[in-house]
């Protein structure tokens, strides 16, 4: 070794001295084994044995019991071994048993004919980092459940208001019902499933906004259905606003639920109207386009443009959010674009918005493309748009009792017979007492260890000629049930809704359908029974 002229130390002598005197760092040498062999001033600080304590022990005694367990410390040997270096944190644990959040790094020690003599380990203490990154995390995700809880509390409310009024109309006009005279009650019937109706509508832009409604898509070329849906737009608009359409020249094929997509443009057109109180122009245009990234893929891009008032940067960073609105008091709900919003990402898109104030509002709704699908027209079975079938005896599988009640009374009014079953199991064993049976009518959710669909299944395993129709109002299992083939009914429903699925649910059952052609043709049910819904 050389000689230093200042000090008379080789520089190995010079290096070990320097190293031994750091107190920032723990840097010691072990054996190949992992036996400790030289001990720094920073290791017996951050460690807390001294040199005679620890020298020729094994460096797993600085590893976690759960460490040691999983084999770590041999892990890492090898791994700096094999590799060059070994680099981790995590938690090491000190003489007196308390832990400390470690940076480690393990370098082979070679031989100039490159065996394995030893290894290099630099350990630093980062406790301190470590427990401000974690009380940083804390805090986000604190202040993120404090974000979360107030969204919750206006939607509550937004909900509870508005349900309030409907139910404030639906009672109201009920009580006067049973004391009004004869000419003045089909109004209050009227008013009540009006508001009725505004209720199952609240419902289904919650249900698309939370992405928990039941879609049905089908392969749509959205230029077709944009053009079909013309003067629907031109009347979600006023007249002195100019309605433009620049529509690919290519077929726009997407999977997509088309009464949603609907909702969706219609929805985006009301937002704009309401945008250019005094006029203006509103666009909509549909493209193809490729990503960069994947050459292969290509994305359809729906773009809603208008000349409105636009909205500050504030403003934009909430409008997704339901029952937020800048509108005035009764005039929007605050639903409409997280509708939008929802609708597109559960059909697996992204939506995007821009906005200038005084220049208008730009939406994009970008849908996964696919030109490979086969666009087949919708066809309406015939025992669908007229629903004649004979006198059924359905067996009604709902653990409401009073929506079990109202189905059945509808039902029975139509000259059905019904067998009533609270649970899936009950509606197993009627169905295994060979009592006769023409439908199931059953609820998607239901109590005890079999659900609806499980119901479903087990009916068409062992009566595969008996339809089964699902009513649903909101289920993680409607998705699966519609892939499956199960007809399904959207709650709340309509009277000629449940006449109209109970027609189809019939229509789609071969098997079924021709055992019951003799009673088709000879009993269907009078018109004069029927009841206006």
């Amino acid at each position: 070794m050389n000689e230093s002229p200042l000090t008379g130390q080789s520089d190995e002598q010079r290096f070990k001295v320097l190293v031994e005197a750091v107190a920032d760092y723990a840097i010691y040498m072990l054996d190949t084994e992992g036996h400790v062999e030289t001990w720094n001033a920073g290791a017996q600080r951050f460690k807390g044995y001294s040199r005679a304590e620890i020298l020729g022990q094994h460096f797993s005694r600085f590893y976690t019991q759960e460490d040691r367990a999983e084999g770590l410390p041999a892990h890492a040997l090898a791994t700096a071994a094999r590799t060059g270096r070994f680099e981790q944190e995590g938690w090491r644990v000190r003489k007196d048993g308390t832990r400390m959040w470690a940076h480690v790094v393990i370098d082979p020690i070679r031989d100039p004919s490159g065996t394995l003599v030893g290894f290099a380990k630099i350990t630093r203490d980062i406790t301190e980092r470590k427990e401000a990154q974690d009380a940083l995390e804390k805090a986000q995700q604190a202040l993120y459940e404090a974000q979360k809880m107030e969204a919750l509390g206006s939607l509550s409310s937004g909900v509870a208001h508005d349900f309030n009024n409907i139910l404030t109309v639906i009672l109201g006009n009920l009580d006067l019902l049973r004391r009004a005279p004869e000419e003045r009650r089909t109004r209050h019937i009227d008013n009540a499933t009006f508001a009725a109706e505004q209720g199952r509508k609240l419902t289904s832009q919650l249900l698309a906004f939370g992405r928990r409604q039941h879609l049905q898509p089908e392969a749509t070329d959205v230029n077709k259905l944009i053009l079909g849906m013309g003067d629907m737009l031109k009347q979600s608009l006023r007249g002195d606003i100019r309605f433009e359409l620049d529509l690919c020249d290519e077929p726009c094929v997407v999977e997509v639920d088309q009464s949603q997509f609907q909702i969706a443009l219609i929805n985006l057109a009301a937002n704009a109207r309401d945008a250019m109180p005094s006029g203006g122009s509103f666009q909509l245009r549909t493209a193809r386009n490729r990503t960069l990234d994947e050459p292969s893929v290509e994305n359809v891009v729906i773009t809603v443009t208008d000349t409105g008032h636009g909205m500050s940067p504030d403003v934009l960073a909430r409008i997704y959010e339901p029952f937020y609105t800048t509108k005035e008091i009764g005039k929007g709900t605050g639903l409409g674009l997280p509708q939008v919003f929802g609708f597109t990402k559960q059909s697996g898109g992204i939506l995007d918005a821009t906005s200038r104030e005084g220049v208008g509002t730009s939406f994009t709704i970008t849908l996964p493309g696919n030109s490979s699908a086969k666009l087949v027209p919708r066809s309406v079975p015939t025992a669908v748009v007229e629903p004649l079938v004979p006198p059924l005896r359905i067996l009604l599988v709902e653990d409401n009792s009073q929506v079990a009640d109202v189905a059945a009374s509808l039902l029975r009014e139509r000259s059905h017979s019904i067998i009533n079953a609270a649970t899936a199991r009950e509606a197993l064993d009627i169905l295994c007492s060979g009592q006769p049976v023409d439908l199931v009518l059953s609820d998607l959710v239901m109590p005890g260890e079999l659900t609806g669909l499980d119901l479903a299944r087990e009916v068409r395993e062992k009566w595969p000629a008996l339809p089964v129709l699902l009513a649903t109002g909101y289920s993680a299992h409607a998705a699966k049930a519609s892939e499956e083939g199960f007809e399904l009914l959207a709650k709340p429903y309509h009277p000629e809704a449940l006449v109209r699925a109970i027609s189809c649910a019939v229509a789609r059952s071969p098997a079924h359908r021709s055992a019951l052609d003799g009673k088709i043709t000879r009993l269907k049910t009078p018109r004069r029974n029927r009841r206006p819904a």
